[in-house]
């Protein structure tokens, strides 16, 4: 038994279902990443939390699991495609850690998957780089070019609290 110190439900929102992103193309960063293990213990795969950062959709979640431990072939190679995308959208072709791959603005198109194995609809995704799919933004809105970009944070170099304005969004 837990003693909740006299909670009271009717001052609090209750959580709300998730829904599934519409099919679509969302301008996405990558904000959370962890090698989780599979549910069987067998393989491992890379857990993905992406922001969607602008549009209608502005502020929810994305998530994406990619199976780059696996005993089957085919799923690892699909697995290391889809990371091989991610780096070419965010313009790091070489990364020993995936933290170096957060807070990097890219295009996620996005589809809902039917039903399978049990589970209910999902998204998949796909990723591109900006310029590959959407129209450029604005030149004051523009990302910073990729040497004028500050190396990766680290837990130990990251700041305490976001920025209120993003980046890429903040007038030179």
């Amino acid at each position: 038994m837990a003693n909740l110190g006299n909670f009271d439900a009717s001052t609090v929102d209750p959580t709300k279902p998730i829904d599934l992103l519409p099919p679509g193309k969302y301008v996405v960063q990558i904000v959370a990443s962890e090698m989780r293990v599979t549910k069987d213990g067998m393989g491992q795969y890379l857990w993905l939390e992406l922001d969607v950062l602008e549009g209608d959709c502005a502020g929810r979640k994305l998530f994406d699991r990619l199976n780059l431990v696996n005993n089957t072939p085919s799923t690892v190679e699909f697995a290391q495609r889809t990371l091989s995308a991610i780096c070419h959208a965010t313009g790091r072709m070489q990364v020993q850690d995936s933290e170096e791959l957060h807070l990097i603005p890219m295009l996620a198109d996005v589809k809902v998957q039917p039903p399978k194995n049990g589970y209910g609809e999902s998204n998949s995704v796909r990723y591109v780089a900006l310029d590959q799919g959407a129209p450029a933004p604005a030149p004051a809105q523009r990302p910073a070019p990729l040497a004028a970009r500050p190396a990766p944070q680290t837990a130990q170099t990251r700041p305490a609290a976001a920025p209120a304005t993003a980046p890429w969004r903040r007038n030179a």
